[in-house]
């Protein structure tokens, strides 16, 4: 936006929306990046076998750590600017709602780490752990509360859309709320978490850059 002397009320609201916005498209590429960087280089690491979230175990694993963190953080900047520019019609006070606690789970996933299982980190016997310990129990909690509401604030868009009978808009919400709602299969779990990652941080990339063009 070009800058003036004197910003005008709409200016004044649009800018930190659209610096919000930035913030929540990042917060995607910024996990992946750090995330497949970390598969390509963490010895022992197999994706079919461990989950993203196992990456934060180990020596490196505050990497991972702050790579939930920020991603976390990133999602609570969103919901910021979602509340600042969807001010009308379906959604307008849930979706910020359930985009911020997307953001919060991811900041308690990275507080919380999984135990080390199945040979990772290098070193660790093959095989599970024979109980899950108490943050581990609170990671997969607050990384299932996550998606759940990141699902829910998609079909509350592609109901939004689907009135205002935007087609594409629509459909792309409602699959990627399907996606995210899928049960989890346990001979593939981990493959399908990376996936449902995927569409869940698309999600939120696409949904900033929409919402801050039109702010």
């Amino acid at each position: 936006m070009s800058a003036t002397t004197t910003d005008t009320p709409a200016t004044a609201v649009r800018r930190p929306a659209a610096h919000l916005l930035l913030a929540g498209a990042l917060a995607g590429p910024v996990f992946f990046a750090s995330a497949i960087t970390q598969m390509l280089t963490r010895e022992g690491y197999d994706i079919t076998r461990h989950p993203i979230s196992q990456l934060a175990t180990g020596d490196l694993g505050w990497i991972q750590i702050a790579t939930f963190v920020l991603a976390g953080l990133g999602g609570l900047a969103l919901a910021g600017g979602v509340r600042r520019t969807v001010t009308e019609g379906i959604g307008r006070r849930a979706v910020p709602v359930l985009v911020a606690v997307f953001g919060a789970g991811m900041v308690a996933a990275g507080a919380f780490t999984m135990d080390p299982e199945h040979g990772f980190p290098a070193g660790t016997p093959d095989g599970p752990v024979a109980r899950m310990s108490w943050h581990s129990v609170t990671h997969s909690a607050a990384a299932a509360v996550s998606f759940t509401a990141l699902a829910v604030a998609a079909l509350l868009l592609a109901v939004r859309y689907a009135r205002r009978r935007a087609v594409p808009a629509a459909v792309g919400n409602g699959v990627a709320a399907l996606v995210l709602l899928l049960p989890m299969s346990p001979d593939h779990m981990s493959i399908q978490i990376a996936v449902n990652g995927l569409v869940a941080f698309t999600w939120t990339t696409v949904l900033a850059l929409a919402l801050r063009r039109s702010a």
